[in-house]
């Protein structure tokens, strides 16, 4: 079958990744009394105005949600087979990219085409107006992949949150589809998004894709730990999943079962309404989890977690 492309418009990172995990793991429950969270080993394999936002409970479906950085083959070739493999209908949306107008070029299409999808396409406008419009949508009905790319996660929401965009987006959960996301796309899977900020976030509504969490991307490069804790301590019903650059997190939603793939880690923080202090697990590539299991999970002493750091 013929695969085809189309565009519609309308050395120093190492050293502070390993400061960074010295300082959690080294420091133990010192560090963690500080920040009001508990670390613990994991052993299995709002300034933005709000818009209008569209009610959901999907069904079915899978996210894959990117830290940031460099994609990598591996990340990219699972969302291509949870899409279809040669049978899947990609759409790529780089509204987050403040250029994205200037920058789409056959040069982004190509790792995907190296794939060989049935189909790849570029769904991107600024308006509102245009993002209501079926024939603008219409591709995102026939898509069984969507992947959001990484910028500004405002520049998403300002132009699809509460449109038809946003509502086939969750059609194409429902019916079992795939929506993966780095960065900016990361950030904007869970309905409370953390928008800016380095020790204090700033959040707005997102998309809602994953209920019961919040995402944080560049969990490590960036030092977003304090940052997420803040998050929570207004939001206690939620959890806190920080993705770091190189990792990715598959949702499996009918069951909320994750799964890291790439070769970094993802933090699960939990926080707690006993007066116990937050919980921080660490999951490495390979561990398997379910969002139930992690929030019912009972407090223990916290331990400092095996992390391999020559590969950092």
């Amino acid at each position: 079958m013929m695969r085809t492309m189309s565009v519609q418009f309308g050395g120093g990172r190492r050293r502070g990744l390993r400061i960074v995990l010295y300082t959690l793991l080294a420091a133990g429950t010192t560090f963690a009394a500080f920040l009001g969270v508990q670390l613990v080993a994991f052993s299995q394999s709002t300034e933005v105005e709000a818009k209008p936002v569209v009610k959901r409970r999907t069904e079915g479906g899978t996210l894959v949600i990117c830290g940031g950085g460099k994609t990598s083959d591996l990340v990219r070739s699972r969302f291509m087979e949870l899409a279809g493999g040669p049978k899947a209908r990609i759409i790529i949306i780089p509204t987050a990219d403040p250029s994205a107008e200037r920058t789409v070029s056959a040069n982004v299409l190509d790792p995907w085409l190296a794939l060989k999808p049935e189909h790849v396409e570029f769904l991107h406008t600024r308006s509102r107006e245009t993002a209501d419009d079926p024939k603008f949508v219409k591709p995102l009905t026939e898509a069984t992949g969507v992947w959001i790319g990484g910028g500004d996660q405002t520049r998403l929401t300002q132009a699809y949150l509460g449109t038809k965009v946003e509502r086939q987006l969750m059609a194409l959960l429902n019916r079992g589809g795939v929506i993966g996301g780095s960065s900016a796309g990361a950030a904007v899977m869970t309905r409370v998004m953390i928008v800016r900020g380095r020790d204090h976030a700033t959040v707005s509504p997102g998309f809602d894709f994953l209920p019961g969490a919040v995402v944080d991307q560049h969990f490590l490069r960036r030092n977003r730990i304090s940052r997420l804790v803040g998050v929570l301590a207004d939001h206690p019903d939620l959890i806190g999943l920080g993705i770091d650059e190189r990792a990715a997190l598959e949702v499996s939603l009918p069951d909320r079962h994750l799964r890291v793939i790439g070769d970094s880690y993802v933090f699960a923080c939990v926080p707690d309404n006993t007066g116990h202090p937050a919980r921080l697990e660490i999951l490495k590539p390979g561990d398997e989890a379910d969002l139930a299991g992690l929030k019912d999970k009972d407090h223990g002493q916290a331990i400092v977690s095996a992390i391999d750091f020559q590969s950092l």
